[in-house]
Parts: C-alpha cells; sequence; structure tokens
C-alpha cells in the first residue's frame, strides 16, 4: 500500500504562493507532471500510490478523474498568473499505470496542458506504460496525439524473476510493446530494468540486458529493488519466505549493466540511467535533477516551484472532492531553506555524469572531495578541471560520497 505522506504546513485554501517563489517560475526550466493512480493490479514490490478498481469500490473514481485533472489545471493557470512560466518544457505521464486510460483521455489531458500554458514547439512528452496495457493501435492514437517518449516497465526478461515481483506481462511482451511503440513513431522509447531479486541469476539479469538491447530502445532505466515497508514483498521478507535482496549482488549487477549498455553504444548520464545519445536523454528526470520547476496534477503528485514544494492527497477521491468544493489539492508544503536547496544541488547533481562544480561545496565538503579523489570514488581529471564527477566505482558507493561531501 501507499506510505504515508510527508508532513509539512498547510496550503492555502485557494493554492496561492509565496510571491518570493514567482518571480523566477521555470528560470530553471518549467514542466509537468500528471499523476495516473490507477493499476490493474498491485505488484508486490510498489509503495506507489496506486489503487486497483477494487481498492477503490469500482470504476467511478477512475471516471471522475480527467475532470478532476483538468480543475486542478485551471486552478495552476490562475495560481501561476502572475508570472506565468515561459511555455512547457516537458511533460510527463507517471503512475500507476497511464495507458489504462483511453488514448483520447490522455490526449485530452495533454491538450489542457497546451492551452494553459503552451507546449514548447520541441516539448518531450512521456507517458509511462506496462507492456500489456498499450497495443499498436493505442500507441499511435498516442503519438499522433502529441506524446513523443514512452517508457515501459520490463523489469526482466526471466519468468520467475516477473513472478516474484507479481508482474502480469510474459518476458517476450516487454520487447514486443517497444517494437511496437517504434513503429507506431516514438523516436524515444525507454525500458526499465529492476535487478538484484531474490532468486534472480546472473544468467538472467545478463539475458534482460541482452532483451532490451535486442529491442534496439534508446535509453535504459536500471534500479536495483528497494524492499519499502508496507508491501507485500517487506511482509514475506520479513517472515523468511524470500531473503532481502543483496547488496553484493546488486552490486554486480549493476557492473554488469554498465559493461553491456556501454558496449552497445548507449553511456549513462545519471547513475541509474542510460541514453544512446544526448539527445535521448530523459530531459524531464534531467529538469528534477538541475533544479527546475514543475506542476505535479493528480493524486498525490508532488510539485516544485520558486522553492516551494507541495504535494497533494493522495485518495483519489479525496482529490476530487477537494477540486469540486473549489479548493486546492494540496495536502501540505515545505519552503525549502538555502541548507536544504544545498543539500538537493549536491545530492542529485553529483548522480549526473556532468558531476558538480566543486566551487558549490564548503571548505569542508571540497576537503572531503579531494579525499574521494584519492580514494578513487571522483575522477582525477574532471577533479583537476573544477568538478566532482563520480567514477564508476564511485557509483557504487554515491549515497556515501554524497553524506560525505555534504
Amino acid at each position: 500500500m501507499p506510505g504515508l505522506p510527508p508532513e509539512g504546513e498547510p496550503v492555502p485554501r485557494d493554492g496561492s504562493l509565496p510571491a518570493s517563489a514567482l518571480t523566477t517560475t521555470g528560470g530553471r526550466g518549467f514542466g509537468v507532471y500528471l499523476h495516473v493512480p490507477f493499476c490493474a493490479s498491485r505488484c508486490g514490490y510498489c509503495d506507489f500510490n496506486t489503487y486497483t478498481a477494487g481498492e477503490l469500490g469500482g470504476g467511478e473514481a477512475q471516471a471522475g478523474y480527467v475532470e478532476a485533472v483538468l480543475a486542478e489545471v485551471r486552478l495552476a493557470t490562475r495560481v501561476l498568473a502572475g508570472n506565468p512560466p515561459p511555455r512547457v518544457e516537458t511533460v510527463f505521464v507517471g503512475g500507476g499505470t497511464p495507458t489504462l486510460l483511453p488514448p483520447d483521455d490522455l490526449a485530452r489531458l495533454l491538450a489542457a496542458i497546451d492551452d494553459a500554458w503552451g507546449l514548447a514547439p520541441d516539448a518531450e512528452v512521456t507517458t509511462e506504460a506496462n507492456p500489456e496495457s498499450v497495443s499498436i493501435a493505442s500507441l499511435k492514437a498516442l503519438r499522433s496525439a502529441g506524446y513523443t517518449r514512452v517508457s515501459l516497465g520490463m523489469q526482466s526478461a526471466a519468468p520467475h524473476v516477473l513472478a516474484l515481483l507479481d508482474r502480469r506481462h510474459t518476458p517476450g511482451r516487454a520487447v514486443a510493446a517497444a517494437l511496437e511503440a517504434r513503429d507506431a513513431g516514438f523516436d524515444h522509447v525507454n525500458l526499465d530494468l529492476i535487478y538484484g531479486t531474490p532468486g534472480e541469476r546472473a544468467e538472467d539479469f545478463a539475458a534482460s540486458l541482452a532483451a532490451v538491447l535486442a529491442a534496439g530502445v534508446d535509453h535504459v532505466s536500471a534500479y536495483a529493488l528497494i524492499v519499502e515497508e508496507g508491501t507485500r514483498l517487506a511482509a514475506r521478507v520479513r517472515r523468511g519466505e524470500i531473503p532481502q535482496p543483496s547488496d553484493d549482488v546488486a552490486a554486480d549487477r549493476y557492473l554488469a549493466a554498465e559493461a553491456a549498455l556501454t558496449a552497445a553504444g548507449l553511456s549513462w548520464y545519471e547513475v541509474s540511467n542510460w541514453a544512446r545519445s544526448g539527445a535521448d536523454r530523459c530531459r524531464h528526470n534531467l529538469l528534477y535533477w538541475t533544479g527546475g520547476d514543475w506542476w505535479g496534477l493528480g493524486p498525490g503528485a508532488h510539485s516544485h516551484v520558486g522553492g516551494v514544494r507541495w504535494w497533494n492527497v493522495r485518495h483519489p477521491r479525496a482529490y476530487a472532492a477537494r477540486l469540486a468544493g473549489g479548493e486546492s489539492p494540496g495536502h501540505a508544503r515545505e519552503i525549502l531553506t538555502a541548507g536544504e536547496r544545498h543539500m538537493e544541488e549536491v545530492m542529485l547533481r553529483l548522480r549526473l555524469a556532468e558531476g558538480l562544480p566543486l566551487g558549490v561545496l564548503n571548505p569542508a565538503g571540497r576537503a572531503a572531495a579531494a579525499r574521494a579523489r584519492a580514494d578513487g570514488l571522483l575522477a582525477g581529471d574532471a577533479f583537476a578541471a573544477g568538478r566532482a564527477v563520480l567514477t564508476l566505482r564511485g557509483r557504487l558507493l554515491a549515497d556515501a560520497v554524497v553524506r560525505d561531501l555534504l
């Protein structure tokens, strides 16, 4: 089940932001995240804010979802009216399973965003999808509606790994869906992998990597399995039915991913993401990682504008009720201090291949960076040029390096 939302100060009923937050809207880019909280079934490892039809008591909440989001778009337009963003550079529709909605609904939502702020001519528009939730016809409809990128949740090509993760698609379906997306006209197709699942063998992961490469995608995301509290997977680990994922195995899998993907012409640009070229990188995620602004639409969605972060109420019915009453769906917010913004800049930018300017660090942080370079965690040539850039070994220990630099 979804975890608890973070605490924070109340969001004003009208959703208004401090004047200071609106002075530079979109100065580092502006995007829109759209959360679709519906899934056909719940995967055992997932703690995202998602709901099955059974958990919602039928399809009523899903039927009213589009109108509720359109109401939030109108509210967002009012909040940002004093200093609207300079057009939308990226849109990312995530979930859940966005493609459980009909393509016409996804097209309607994208059109509303365009009407509100205007899509940049080269806007990147991504939807996530489960492989079994799309067809060549639905993909063609999404491409015609203006979607430019699709991200498919493959996770693994091994049947027993998919079974443990409670994934519904067959091993070959993700590759087939990726090929269908290409045929539908998508230039940018991502496949997601999860590695380190208990019972996954080295040869299983090698087969997953081979399948990804056979699909000819331009982007791959690969994440170590994390056991989140409150999930069915966590309960099984706690009961001793399956072992806790191994950090050493996860490191071995990461090295295997780096070797295979690099050999195939994809380069890492963030610790868990590889792209065939600079143009194939996920620009929406880069917006997050480089401190941009975005408005998060939908139940549980998070937003950030001008150093103010807020998050919506999580349940679809509560979300719709707030908006129907003319109120912001915001659950709580935080106004980031200079120290918090600095911490996030170090934490996020260090994960990028471009790294972090050493000048961003305080004297203690620069001393820690020098030690990390001596330990082989930061690249020596980049360090000499004034940047902290993780080596391959440094990527394996990225969280520890960030802690030291802070």
